[in-house]
């Protein structure tokens, strides 16, 4: 009798992962266990970030990205849970147990023991997840900016720590040459992917009351919430402007991250590469809706983003040759 070919995919995948915690060291059986409940959480929300560090990063690493990644949403789905005091109790809690689990309290909870494994395994990590945990208070108070500097506020508190939490795994450790440079180039990138995903996100983000254009902008050009909320089809030619511009800084400070592939490993390029290729796909999305964005919102098509991670993916393969 032939075997599923579902099946057989599903085996060959099971059995790289095996032996990626294999190549990454990590033999104890409850250790291995407690990372598989992490790839199974990043696999089922995170479906793009899991597949490009499936494909696109070394063995070796995957299991600690993922764990990563895991961390960061663990976290995340705490802020948005209940009212802003409800998320701050919770994040008080979380902050406790994570901070204790970096201190060597020994824990059951799978996204902290996968946590606690790596940073142990990856030292620079540690400063990086407390910064995370410093910054998500600011992220459970967010309404929406009143103005461009209480934007930069939130990428420098919240956005930046948490992109380095996976960063700091691929990227120069602290005090090697290209460290600053790297680290300049993800804060370029993650303020171009915030206001990415702001434009982007506009529809979902005023049904919950608050967006992430600063109030002052959308004043310059005559609107404000109340306004998009009620009359968003008369509001379309300002919008269209309010997006332009917005459009136009995300991608200055885009094009100043372009570099960052150049500053890491070799192996660790088509991973950069594909990331920032994606961004700029869903840039381009967003100028593409322009005022439209908040009927249709703005995504690059699935199929696109499948060629960028094939085609790094070659490239990937043929430096592990």
């Amino acid at each position: 009798m032939s075997q599923d070919p579902a099946t057989t995919r599903g085996d060959r995948s099971l059995s790289r992962w095996s032996a990626a915690l294999t190549q990454a060291g990590i033999s104890d059986q409850g250790m291995r266990r407690a990372y598989d409940v992490q790839r199974k959480l990043v696999r089922s929300y995170r479906r793009e970030e899991y597949l490009a560090a499936r494909l696109l990063l070394p063995a070796e690493l995957r299991p600690y990205v993922l764990a990563a990644v895991a961390f960061m949403h663990e976290t995340d789905r705490r802020i948005d849970l209940g009212d802003v005091s409800a998320r701050h109790e919770a994040l008080r809690s979380w902050n406790g147990q994570v901070r204790a689990v970096l201190d060597g309290t020994k824990t059951e909870q799978d996204t902290l023991r996968a946590l606690q494994d790596t940073v142990h395994r990856h030292p620079q990590m540690a400063e990086r997840v407390r910064d995370f945990l410093d910054g998500t208070p600011v992220e459970a108070a967010w309404r929406g900016f009143e103005s461009e500097a209480e934007l930069q506020t939130y990428v420098d508190c919240y956005s930046m720590p948490a992109l380095m939490l996976t960063a700091c795994l691929i990227g120069p450790l602290p005090g090697a040459a290209q460290h600053e440079a790297f680290e300049r180039g993800c804060r370029q990138l993650i303020e171009a992917m915030q206001r990415t995903d702001f434009l982007a996100d506009l529809p979902e983000d005023l049904e919950q009351g608050h967006i992430g254009i600063p109030r002052d902008e959308l004043l310059r050009h005559g609107l404000d919430v109340e306004d998009l909320r009620e009359r968003p089809e008369a509001c379309v030619p300002a919008l269209e402007r309010v997006v332009n511009a917005q459009a136009a800084l995300a991608d200055r400070v885009f094009s100043q991250a372009r570099e960052l592939p150049a500053l890491v490993e070799p192996q660790y390029g088509p991973f950069l590469r594909a990331l920032m290729a994606v961004q700029s796909l869903r840039l381009q999305a967003v100028k593409t809706a322009g005022g439209s964005v908040l009927e249709s919102g703005a995504s690059p098509a699935a199929s696109t983003t499948l060629k960028i991670l094939w085609q790094e993916y070659r490239a990937f393969r043929k430096h592990q040759r």
